[in-house]
């Protein structure tokens, strides 16, 4: 109402009654006025258009740049020259836009704590945009979900789980808890364990298990892997395996070796125990 009535008081409208606003003459007079808004507003919307285009092609010539970030800074850069040309607007009428903004923060703030909860997921969103600590296509664990993500916008993240399910996940949720990414880096360790029996001769289960392990291609020779006996435990000497590989074969690297290693060891005669229990039953005499 008070943009109303700022515009209402202006020079051009002010003493005017109705029949006058009907009359060619007044309609003549602020045709000047009419036509430089519609050229601002013409102007404004095409300058922020082809704003957007060159924010969002700049993303799509470089690879090393990353597009969803591109499309929200884009996204935000238009809506920045929309409202400077609405500004502009309401100026070429006479309104003062002091009020206007006034008016504007007000609004904000009833909207902002009427909608706390959406805001933090706002906000988080816009720091997931900006520090990029997760993306689209990468295998992450976040609030408890596991899954590559498929989008990230300003309200949540969107994940596809092991089992190929939807999982939407506040943004609040994914920056305010702990994140783990096993996309960033490119190789991954993997780790066993193998339990061999007391009698068994150590060396030679070493040996097996660093030949099985390290025929597979799929096995890096650096970092050297590391194969320790590090437990000996109630019925078996445990060794650790360590060993590296490309972070995108890890999951069935894993599990293959785990039954190659089980298999090599069998060939070789190296007894795997497993727990056994002797009793002891008390003669009645």
């Amino acid at each position: 109402m008070e943009t109303i009535r700022n515009l209402m008081s202006t020079e051009i409208w002010q003493g005017k009654t109705l029949s006058d606003l009907l009359t060619l003459e007044f309609l003549a007079s602020t045709a000047g006025s009419i036509l430089g808004a519609l050229v601002i507003l013409f102007v404004g919307w095409t300058v922020s258009a082809w704003l957007q285009r060159r924010i969002v092609k700049l993303s799509r010539r470089n690879k090393h740049l990353d597009d969803m970030l591109f499309d929200f800074l884009a996204s935000i850069a238009r809506y920045v020259v929309m409202g400077f040309t609405v500004l502009f607007v309401l100026n070429t009428f006479g309104v003062k836009t002091t009020s206007v903004v006034a008016i504007i923060g007000a609004a904000g703030l009833a909207i902002g704590l009427a909608l706390q909860g959406t805001l933090s997921n706002v906000a988080a969103g816009v720091m997931l945009i900006l520090f990029r600590p997760i993306k689209t296509g990468d295998f992450v664990e976040v609030a408890g979900k596991m899954g590559t993500v498929k989008d990230i916008n300003l309200n949540f993240t969107e994940l596809a789980d092991l089992s190929n399910v939807q999982v939407i996940v506040p943004n609040s949720e994914v920056w305010g808890n702990i994140i783990t990414n096993y996309s960033t880096n490119d190789t991954r360790r993997a780790e066993w364990t193998f339990g061999v029996g007391y009698g068994a001769n150590l060396k030679a289960a070493e040996d097996i298990i660093r030949d099985t392990i390290m025929a597979d291609p799929r096995s890096h020779a650096a970092p050297e892997p590391f194969i320790q006996v590090t437990n000996l435990g109630d019925s078996s000497v445990d060794f650790l395996v360590r060993v590296w590989c490309d972070a995108s074969v890890y999951f069935g690297y894993r599990a293959d070796m785990t039954r190659n290693v089980k298999e090599a060891l069998d060939a070789g005669g190296v007894d795997i125990p497993f727990p056994t229990r002797t009793m002891i039953q008390a003669s009645a005499d």
